[in-house]
Parts: C-alpha cells; structure tokens; sequence
C-alpha cells in the first residue's frame, strides 16, 4: 500500500478553495503555542480559523494554564491575514486518566497514546459540529514524534461520525517543524520539554537522569 502524503493532499484542498475564491471555516485542535505557531501562520492565509484548545492529558493545572496563556498570547501577538477565535475546551482530568486507564503502563507513542489522540480529536470533532464549522484539523501532525497516518485516521474516523470533514495534514513537512522553532523563538515562546501527560513527564524525567549519570562517568 502507497504511503498518504498529507502535506499534497492538503494543498489539493486549499487549491480546490483557491480556484472557488472561498475561504471556509476551519476549527484547529490545538496542542500548544509552539505547534500552533507555523500552523496558524501558514492556514490563516486561506481560512477563517477557530483554534481549539483542548487538552485533559496535561499534568498540572499550572502547566495547562500556562500553554492556554502562551497559546493565547501567540493569537494576539501573530499578524495573521483572517482574524482567529479562541476557544478552551474543559479541562476535565479525569475524562484523560479514564480513557486511558488499564494503558498507564504503555510506552510512549504505544497505545495510550492513541486513546489520547482520539479523546481529543473526537472532541474537536464535536465542537466543529456544534459551531456548525465544516472542517477541522490538528497541530499534533507538526510532531516529528507523532505518526501522522495514525492521526489522520482518527481524525477522519471522528470526523464521519459526527458530520464534519477533516482537513488532512502533516505540517511537520516543508519546513513546518523548522518554522514552527523559529517563531517559537520570535515570540519568546514557552516550550515545554513533554507532551503534557504524567507519564511523559516521567519518561522524560527518566532520560534526564540516564544522561546526568551518564555525564558522570
């Protein structure tokens, strides 16, 4: 089986707008400010955007607060050519640690990993629906850890169950993660060193005490 190309497949559509002289409404799941930050400057050039932020898995409320303030700092600083809305989702974590209860153990990027996936992107899902908003997409796809086939799948899993479309993405390509660092540094951004979940943080964690020893030695 041939491997997707995201990354053409979303410029097919944007050509398709192009050519129609629209510009839809397009509901952005958002992870953080970093990953937003290529994201939004690149589709805010041919879409009214809602960005999303929604994110149980994330440990500590201090942490949350803090990429919901980034993230909305970042919208306000950026000159974006159509305007975007921000919108928190709850932050609820107990909808996180009962979706992927019995997981807990799984190793990063495993299966845990793609229960989270689909919490979030079903619930973006939703809220494109309920707005009446015909596309929606995410920035996770801009992660070179983060398999953009599984999240494309999910995303057009949740997407025909609850009417709307999914934008295909994979922002990572064309330089998307490259830019992604340097407004990141532009903006002075808060970069965060894990994906959000506690058990990411532990791993990290974990990492960071292997190369303290391994610096001792």
């Amino acid at each position: 089986m041939n491997k997707i190309n995201y990354q053409k497949e979303l410029e097919k559509k944007i050509d398709e707008f192009q050519k129609n002289n629209s510009t839809p409404d397009l509901l952005i799941h958002s992870c953080c400010a970093p990953c937003s930050s290529y994201v939004l400057e690149y589709l805010s050039e041919y879409f009214h955007i809602t960005d999303f932020y929604y994110n149980p898995n994330i440990q500590s409320k201090e942490e949350y607060t803090r990429r919901v303030n980034e993230i909305q700092r970042l919208i306000e600083e950026m000159p974006l050519k159509n305007p975007v809305e921000f919108v928190e989702g709850e932050y609820n974590p107990k909808v996180y640690t009962e979706a992927i209860r019995g997981l807990e153990k799984e190793p990063e990027g495993g299966k845990r990993c793609e229960v989270c996936f689909r919490l979030r992107l079903e619930e973006a899902a939703i809220e494109a629906a309920k707005r009446n908003i015909e596309y929606f997409t995410t920035t996770l796809t801009i992660s070179p850890m983060k398999d953009p086939t599984l999240l494309n799948t999910i995303g057009e899993e949740v997407a025909k169950k609850h009417g709307v479309k999914f934008l295909p993405s994979e922002f990572r390509k064309k330089g998307g993660y490259l830019r992604s660092i340097q407004l990141s540094k532009e903006y002075d951004l808060y970069r965060q060193d894990y994906c959000g979940c506690v058990y990411s943080k532990l791993e990290m964690d974990r990492r960071r005490a292997e190369k303290a020893k391994e610096a001792e030695l």
